[in-house]
């Protein structure tokens, strides 16, 4: 794929099949916000240029590959993949979008494809935290001790999450596999059009969990789900056992009545992440859970296949325009009347938590977030 051209990308996404009817457009949120930006413009500009002019573009990155334009599309256009496919074009002409964190995050990403990086990612694991090296359950950790470092001011959660993930599988007698040199899925990279590492990544990543022999694969971030589940087969390197985000995997458990806890009450609202909801397609299994928690949800006004993404994808362009995206989700949230907001992802805790560390908003966005692995965790408590 980072031989493709223009072209190829249009052919590839169904572009041909746009009708310029401007559905897209009216549900874009990053076209309510910055003039002259649309999914379909982007295509329009794709077909007609013969130069390579929009390669240049700084609107190519602006995208929030969040699908709710393809969700809508009459045509079936797939627009974020089109932007996925020509920011690698782009990158075949030295042109990336703006990281907001100064590269660091894939820095890191790109240090991991080296195959002879030796890390330990183990020291986060608490006494008493239980794992194996024979279970047929992997716990894919991802990213979250990094997230922690680089946004402790925000008070970041990432080993928190992970650590109540890593109690709640041993409630339920799982003594998962943690792999000690477990590397980035690889999701942002790709998502930015950097394919020749990405299939780095994923090559190590796959080695890896296959030589354990688990069947099953369960992780706390959706956009490490979706890329182990359908990317790494996409790009020629699929997993021979079970992908599950942690909300599908509880849900599982419920049915099969494993599961056995206190219930925590009070009001909350829930986040649909993109690639769990609109990619993954999985909207009820969170719901089933904070219901079976005693939990009342109120939703937003957008929600399930209609939420509004967090406001930024891959961790670039994360300027104005993403700030006014979370300020509006968040006063969505609190419109509610609900105490908490629930997520199911890192990345939308974290850029929830930066929008409301403006102190020029105060107490307008201001709500209480925690993740939906750290509520089960504290029922669990709350049982015991």
């Amino acid at each position: 794929m980072s031989d493709m051209s223009i072209k190829d990308v249009i052919r590839e996404t169904r572009s041909y099949y746009c009708l310029e009817c401007g559905k897209c457009t009216a549900v874009c949120p990053i076209s309510r916000r910055e003039a002259g930006y649309s999914p379909r413009s982007m295509v329009e500009a794709a077909i007609t240029d013969q130069g390579g002019g929009l390669l240049y573009d700084g609107r190519l990155w602006s995208c929030l590959t969040c699908r709710r334009c393809s969700q809508i599309c009459p045509s079936d256009v797939r627009f974020s993949e089109f932007t996925r496919g020509l920011r690698t074009v782009a990158r075949g002409v030295k042109q990336e979008g703006h990281c907001s964190h100064g590269e660091t995050i894939q820095t890191w990403m790109r240090m991991m494809a080296d195959p002879e990086l030796k890390q330990n990612r183990l020291e986060w694991l608490d006494e008493g935290l239980r794992t194996s090296t024979d279970s047929d359950t992997i716990y894919f950790v991802g990213c979250l001790p990094h997230y922690d470092v680089l946004f402790n001011r925000i008070g970041a959660q990432g080993l928190e999450i992970a650590r109540n993930a890593m109690k709640v599988l041993n409630h339920l007698g799982i003594e998962p596999i943690v792999l000690a040199d477990e590397r980035c899925c690889g999701h942002d990279l790709l998502w930015e059009g950097d394919i020749e590492t990405f299939r780095k990544l994923a090559e190590l990543n796959v080695a890896l969990l296959r030589e354990t022999g688990a069947q099953r694969v369960v992780t706390t971030c959706p956009e490490c789900a979706h890329t182990l589940k359908v990317d790494y087969r996409a790009f020629g390197g699929g997993l021979d056992m079970e992908v599950l985000h942690i909300s599908q995997f509880l849900a599982q458990q419920l049915e099969a009545g494993e599961l056995d806890w206190g219930e925590l009450g009070g009001r909350v609202t829930y986040q649909d992440p993109c690639r769990l909801g609109r990619y993954l397609g999985v909207y009820d299994e969170p719901r089933r859970v904070m219901a079976a928690l005693g939990l009342e949800l109120v939703e937003m006004e957008d929600h399930r296949g209609r939420a509004l993404c967090c406001g930024t994808s891959a961790w670039t362009h994360c300027g104005a325009t993403a700030k006014s995206i979370q300020v509006d989700r968040l006063r969505q949230a609190r419109a509610t009347g609900a105490e908490t907001l629930v997520t199911a992802c890192a990345k939308c805790q974290i850029h929830f938590r930066c929008a409301m560390d403006d102190t020029r908003l105060g107490d307008e966005i201001r709500i209480e977030v925690k993740d939906l692995t750290t509520l089960v965790a504290e029922a669990l408590d709350r049982k015991t």
